[in-house]
């Protein structure tokens, strides 16, 4: 089976990062790491650059672990990057942050988040960045 931990450069994706290498390590599984964008001329803030996908390749060396990271930039948003990954791998839980929210924000959660825990067919673990 494989954990699939949804990565972006902010401190949920650090928080997700972290409980993904946890639960690999604790089950014995294979660990995949995923940042996906659109692409496109506007810039995204949850891409990954050069500087942090190598950090992030380091971090997956270093744990000694069965992993890899994968970084999508082909027109697709990142729901629809993840969906399928999930529906091709057998994945026993997607891991994703979550950040703070004011209490309007709660209610609305994050469209990525949201999406990801209504359409995907594995169990969802959403974690909280530390503050």
């Amino acid at each position: 089976m494989t954990i699939l931990v949804a990565y972006v450069p902010r401190p949920e994706g650090e928080a997700a990062l972290e409980k993904g290498i946890e639960i690999a390590k604790r089950r014995n599984e294979h660990l995949v790491v995923v940042n996906a964008s659109p692409g496109g001329t506007k810039a995204d803030p949850s891409a990954v650059n050069v500087m942090d996908a190598e950090r992030v390749q380091n971090i997956l060396d270093q744990a000694g672990l069965s992993s890899e990271f994968k970084q999508f930039v082909r027109g697709k948003n990142a729901v629809e990057e993840i969906e399928l990954l999930v529906d091709s791998m057998k994945v026993s839980v997607l891991v994703i942050g979550l950040r703070k929210r004011s209490a309007v924000g709660k209610l609305i959660m994050g469209s990525v988040a949201q999406e990801l825990l209504m359409s995907v067919s594995c169990p969802v673990l959403a974690v909280k960045a530390g503050n």
